[in-house]
């Protein structure tokens, strides 16, 4: 944690941000239920009992009514919250970006991993784990949350063919910023400082064992995480972030480390998929027919761009995955929103009417 104190601005805070606080300040002051002072704050870690604020004056640990419960769910690492002198929560900001998944496994919700990020680390090593169509997975999720994505190859001192994986992972986006490095040598995460400027945040995301671990302490400059091996047969590396937590760096920017995510299906992320894949997007309007499936169709853009090299039949594929992925699970979500508000009608009702039965036997 920092030692000394930090201002708002220090904490990521802009006009955004105070545009909503101008309007609901009056509104909070105004309401008899809540104490005379209140605080800003910024959540930089969660926990199953509670979440983590950083403050102008300190840190403080939020406590929540049952009827605040709900709310507080909804919150992750990042949020600008107001809480009061009691250390209640009041009320969340409106969020300027939010990362967000489908829950693993097979469990129908979403799950929150961070927000107000500026800039996105894509973490992937050059080792075995190099997999560019996992790398538009993450691609399509910065897409979506209108966040920066910064491609971060790790362990390039193990691999001897740095520049042709680098330009592969260019070949993504021409302008997408690609960095290539050894996390273990400080002046080689010189590069990443512009990134990292006071008021800034960036957030790390990529699979287990690729290092995202030492690239947070590299840039830390001190050992804040835990680190470990991974398997020589497989590269793959075991999870040693458990939790996510928001840090301040030496160059004055914020960090958030995440644990690694074996499993990062897309939800409602339709157009974060397209603005990754532009090109084919394009292609398909050209298609001779609107409903083209890009299949055996005649006059399909898409399969002439394949049989032409211009896109590569592993980009194709990736870009239909990720479609179908996003809008299955957006369906499945849709579905479970509408069941949940069909039940919370029916208890509302029944409750009604059992109030209102009591009312007439008096």
């Amino acid at each position: 944690m920092h030692s000394s104190p930090l201002s708002l601005a220090q904490l990521g805070w802009r006009p955004y941000f105070q545009q909503q606080l101008s309007l609901q300040v009056v509104e909070l002051m105004a309401s008899s239920s809540i104490n005379e002072r209140l605080y800003i704050g910024r959540i930089i870690e969660q926990h199953r009992s509670g979440v983590i604020a950083l403050t102008e004056t300190g840190v403080f640990q939020l406590t929540q009514t049952p009827i605040q419960a709900s709310e507080t769910d909804k919150l992750c690492v990042g949020d600008w919250v107001i809480f009061d002198n009691e250390q209640r929560f009041i009320r969340l900001l409106d969020r300027q970006s939010l990362f967000e998944r489908k829950a693993p496994g097979s469990k129908v919700d979403t799950q929150l991993i961070s927000s107000n990020v500026d800039s996105l680390f894509i973490v992937c090593s050059l080792n075995q784990d190099f997999n560019l169509s996992r790398i538009e997975r993450y691609l399509a999720l910065a897409k979506e949350a209108e966040v920066e994505p910064v491609i971060v190859l790790t362990k390039a001192d193990q691999c001897p063919t740095v520049d042709e994986k680098r330009a592969q992972v260019q070949s993504l986006d021409p302008f997408m910023m690609v960095h290539a490095l050894n996390a273990l040598e400080p002046e080689e995460l010189i590069e990443l400082n512009g990134y990292c400027k006071q008021g800034k945040t960036i957030a790390l995301l990529g699979s287990s064992g690729v290092g995202k671990s030492t690239l947070v302490n590299g840039l830390m400059g001190f050992e804040t995480q835990l680190t470990s091996s991974i398997r020589e047969d497989d590269s793959k590396g075991r999870h040693t972030t458990t939790a996510r937590a928001l840090k301040v760096m030496p160059q004055g920017g914020l960090i958030l480390d995440t644990p690694g995510m074996r499993e990062l299906q897309l939800s409602a992320c339709e157009q974060g998929v397209s603005e990754t894949f532009s090109e084919i997007t394009e292609l398909a309007n050209q298609c001779r027919f609107a409903d083209c499936q890009h299949g055996a169709e005649p006059g399909c853009a898409v399969q002439r761009a394949i049989a032409d090299s211009v896109i590569t039949e592993r980009r194709f594929i990736s870009y239909q995955k990720l479609m179908r992925e996003q809008a299955f699970n957006s369906a499945t979500l849709a579905q479970k929103r509408a069941k949940d508000k069909a039940f919370g009608k029916m208890i509302n009702s029944i409750q009604t009417e059992s109030r209102s039965r009591k009312k007439d036997n008096f």
